[in-house]
């Protein structure tokens, strides 16, 4: 509960200075009435709903982002009465893993085509890299998470020589290295949030893939979180390679945990239609993996309150 108060008054100052004379309006808080779902975090002291005093509703994604960098873990426009905001309970049924793309984010068809995550479908064939370190176009088996209308902070990572550009939440997986010597076999899984510039991401090229130096890396607030699950374990998206996996630090464990879930549902494409939220199997596997590995397997914000 103090974590929320803590953030409400962080965000309350941002609103003043944003808008002077306006002030944070708070709808609903701690909720004794049962208006909200059993696993409601506003029976925990943990969610709020808000809007500006004066209730204009152009200032309310301003105020979103806001409430993202005022610390809140979750954000989202849950109508267009208000905006809800959460902080991370461990303990929550709410809570999910922390991998995934911004909505539009683009991925390379195996027909040459550029298109959004957000319309990609299980069955597609899209561009990854293999174990081998080469590119491969690897099927679409399900999303482990997908909410089109969840405002996510992602990691935005710039390289140079090729210019790139991606946007992954900070706990999710990509390949680096500290030179641009080594095979891409080599390059070892990295959570976002702990690339620097001057190491080296894997990117599609021509022929094939190759390092690029990270020149800047910075946050980004932005609209729906979309995270697929290949055959291959990878994907390269906005022409980066990227882990498919995020929470924990070994992708090639992730691989290997994730295999009963990939051999049941390539039977399934044709009878399953992608729904929204985060996949069970995923938090299964965090739940186990806290009991089995060591704490340090895992990114701090591996399994934020409702979201990555």
């Amino acid at each position: 509960m103090k974590r929320c108060k803590d953030r409400l008054n962080s965000l309350a100052i941002s609103v003043m200075n944003q808008w002077p004379g306006v002030k944070l309006r708070v709808t609903e808080g701690w909720d004794e009435d049962g208006h909200h779902s059993e696993e409601s975090l506003h029976y925990e002291g943990r969610a709020v709903d808000i809007t500006t005093s004066d209730r204009d509703r152009n200032k309310y994604g301003l105020l979103a982002r806001l409430a993202v960098e005022a610390g809140f873990d979750w954000v989202y426009y849950e109508s267009k009465a208000h905006v809800h905001c959460s902080v991370k309970s461990e303990h929550s049924a709410a809570a999910k893993t922390g991998g995934c793309f911004p909505a539009g984010a683009q991925v390379r068809l195996e027909s040459g085509a550029r298109v959004a995550l957000s319309a990609v479908r299980p069955g597609d064939r899209v561009l990854a890299m293999g174990e081998d370190g080469n590119p491969t176009f690897s099927d679409v088996l399900i999303f482990l998470d997908r909410e089109p209308d969840s405002l996510r902070a992602f990691q935005v990572i710039e390289t140079q020589d090729p210019p790139r550009r991606l946007a992954l939440t900070p706990a999710h997986l990509l390949f680096t290295a500290n030179n641009h010597t080594q095979p891409a076999a080599h390059f070892q899984a990295t959570f976002a949030s702990q690339v620097q510039p001057g190491q080296y991401v894997l990117v599609a090229g021509v022929p094939g893939l190759q390092p690029a130096r990270v020149a800047a890396v910075s946050t980004h607030v932005a609209l729906g979180a979309y995270a697929p699950l290949t055959r291959h374990g990878t994907l390269v998206v906005e022409d980066v390679v990227a882990s498919c996996f995020a929470a924990v630090a070994d992708h090639h464990l992730a691989q290997l945990a994730f295999w009963p879930l990939r051999l049941f549902h390539s039977l399934m494409w044709g009878s399953w239609t992608p729904g929204e939220g985060v996949h069970w199997y995923p938090q299964l596997l965090y739940r186990l993996g806290r009991l089995l590995l060591e704490e340090g397997s895992f990114h701090s914000l591996g399994m934020a309150g409702a979201g990555s």
